[in-house]
């Protein structure tokens, strides 16, 4: 975080101070998210984006915070660092092993939680997923797949499927997720067997492929009804991601990409924040719109 970030935080005390903070972060579409919901809710605050070398996240970190600022989003790669950061966790954040929000509270601790999860539920309700008494497949063994596993549980799917290339990364976030609902693990190459043939209701890719338009190594039979189930992508883009195409082209018809998921899960670090609850639709409606 450079001299000038910091002098911009002196020179507007009046007005509470927050920022994501990342690396790269020029992509970054939070600054728009969060200064729409800060003008539809009248909070007197400003949101900027702030680029932190790496080795750099404690020092810079700091500094923002003890220059008066109240609150951070962290994207990548500093998730992990964040949670470290903490000197008080979420259990939500506790079970992912990441934070994505850091919260200036009152007695001067620094609150870290995981929003994206939330972000992701709602979202899946918003589109009208399957989600309770459901079978869910999710693609994927990595850090954005286990800050949602806890909140899609509580939701009370019949089963959560975690299908990942490495069987081993799988299995060790079933096992630390067993306590809170039916979940399971397997290989990518394991769902063509016998007891996966009958589909899932809501299936979730949770891998990165789609940003190297790639599709994870699967077959359509992890659709259960073409005609009900829904595919997921946590990734989006200006059109269809690879996997969304994919699924369509073999006859699914309930399809979203993960805008709605980045949209929510910036409301609920506003709401954390401010104690309000931002409205998505419009926000989500203009990023659509803008290139």
């Amino acid at each position: 975080m450079n001299d000038a970030a910091l002098g911009n935080i002196k020179k507007n005390k009046a007005i509470d101070q927050y920022a994501v903070v990342g690396n790269p972060i020029e992509h970054s579409k939070s600054p728009i998210i969060h200064t729409a919901f800060a003008k539809q809710t009248n909070q007197a605050m400003r949101y900027t984006q702030q680029l932190i070398a790496r080795g750099d996240f404690k020092k810079d970190v700091n500094a923002f915070f003890t220059q008066g600022g109240k609150g951070l989003n962290i994207t990548v790669p500093f998730k992990e660092e964040a949670f470290n950061f903490a000197t008080a966790l979420t259990q939500r954040a506790q079970l992912a092993g990441a934070v994505n929000t850091l919260s200036m509270q009152a007695d001067g601790s620094i609150l870290g939680d995981t929003t994206d999860g939330l972000g992701l539920v709602n979202d899946l309700k918003k589109h009208h997923f399957k989600l309770r008494n459901a079978r869910v497949l999710v693609l994927g063994a990595g850090g954005a797949v286990r800050g949602v596993l806890e909140p899609l549980l509580a939701e009370q799917p019949y089963e959560v499927v975690i299908a990942n290339r490495t069987l081993s990364k799988a299995q060790q976030l079933a096992e630390t997720f067993k306590p809170y609902g039916n979940i399971s693990a397997c290989a990518f190459i394991a769902l063509t067997q016998t007891q996966y043939l009958t589909g899932f209701d809501t299936v979730i890719n949770g891998t990165s492929a789609s940003l190297n338009g790639d599709l994870p190594p699967v077959t359509a039979s992890i659709f259960a009804n073409k005609n009900t189930t829904g595919a997921y992508d946590m990734m989006y883009g200006a059109t269809l991601t690879p996997f969304l195409e994919w699924a369509q082209i073999n006859g699914v018809n309930l399809a979203a990409d993960g805008l709605g998921m980045l949209v929510g899960q910036a409301a609920e670090s506003f709401k954390l924040w401010r104690g309000v609850i931002p409205d998505t639709e419009s926000v989500i409606r203009r990023l659509r719109s803008t290139p």
